[in-house]
C-alpha cells in the first residue's frame, strides 16, 4: 500500500495518488459530505475566466475541476504529476488536453496563461514557495492565481472537532471506499501540518504575488487565496 510521508517525496506522493485514482472523486464527495462541489464552484467563480482566456488547472487529477471551464468555452489545461489520475481523467473526458507536470518545474512557457488555479494540491508539493514562483512565471503580467486548499477552522470548538475527524474518522472512511487507508493517513497529516490562512498569504507574497487576499469557506475548513502577478 503506497504511503507518502510529510517529506513529500514526489515519487511517493505520485504513487499514492496513482493507487487511489479510480475512486478519488467518489471518496472526496463522501468525505466532504458533498461540500467539495460547492468548493469547486467557488473556485471557478474566483478565477473568473472569460472565453478566449487560457487557464492552467494544476493538481487537476481526473479533470473534475477543469470541466466547468471547458464547458464555458475557456481554454483550460489540466496538469497533474500523477499519471494514474491523468489516465482515469482521459478516459472520462477525452477532449481535455491533460498534461503531466511537476508544479515546481512546469512544462510551459513564461507568461503563457491568463490565470492559474490549484485545488487541494499545493500542500502536496515539496517546495510550496517554489511552486508559487513557477505559477507566477507561467502567468502573464496582470494575470491571476486562485488557490483552493484546506485551512484552519476559525471557530475553536469546531476546529477541535474537525481535528479529531481528520485523525480518527477520515482515514477509516476513506480506507473503506478505496481500500487504501494509508494514503488518507498521509492526507490527514498533511492538512494538519499546513499553514493557516495568514501563513499561506505570506508565502504567496514572498513568492512575488500581489494583491493577495483570502476567503474562508465552510467556516475555514477550506480557504480560497487569490493574487495577481504585478504588471
Amino acid at each position: 500500500m503506497p504511503r507518502a510521508s510529510l517529506d513529500k517525496d514526489p515519487d511517493a506522493v505520485a504513487s499514492m495518488f496513482d493507487s487511489i485514482a479510480g475512486r478519488y472523486d467518489l471518496t472526496n464527495d463522501v468525505l466532504s459530505v458533498g461540500q467539495d462541489r460547492r468548493w469547486r464552484k467557488a473556485t471557478v467563480r474566483a478565477v473568473d475566466a472569460r472565453p478566449g482566456e487560457r487557464v492552467l488547472d494544476l493538481a487537476a487529477g481526473t479533470g473534475t475541476s477543469s470541466e466547468p471551464y471547458a464547458n464555458q468555452g475557456i481554454q483550460v489545461v489540466p496538469c497533474d504529476f500523477s499519471v494514474g489520475m491523468l489516465q482515469v481523467g482521459k478516459k472520462r473526458s477525452p477532449d481535455l488536453p491533460f498534461v503531466a507536470g511537476d508544479a515546481t518545474a512546469l512544462p510551459f512557457a513564461d507568461a503563457s496563461f491568463d490565470a492559474v488555479t490549484i485545488s487541494f494540491g499545493l500542500r502536496n508539493v515539496t517546495q510550496t514557495e517554489g511552486a508559487l514562483r513557477e505559477m507566477l512565471r507561467v502567468v502573464r503580467p496582470g494575470g491571476r492565481i486562485v488557490v483552493c486548499e484546506f485551512s484552519t477552522p476559525t471557530w475553536p470548538p469546531f476546529r477541535k472537532a474537525y481535528s479529531e475527524y481528520l485523525v480518527k474518522a477520515l482515514p477509516k472512511v476513506a480506507g473503506a471506499i478505496t481500500r487504501e487507508g494509508g494514503s488518507y493517513d498521509y492526507l490527514a497529516e498533511s492538512i494538519e501540518a499546513w499553514p493557516d490562512q495568514v501563513g499561506l498569504a505570506k508565502l504567496m507574497l514572498r513568492a512575488g504575488w500581489g494583491k493577495v487576499a483570502y476567503l474562508n469557506l465552510t467556516g475555514g475548513v477550506v480557504a480560497l487565496h487569490r493574487g495577481t502577478r504585478p504588471e
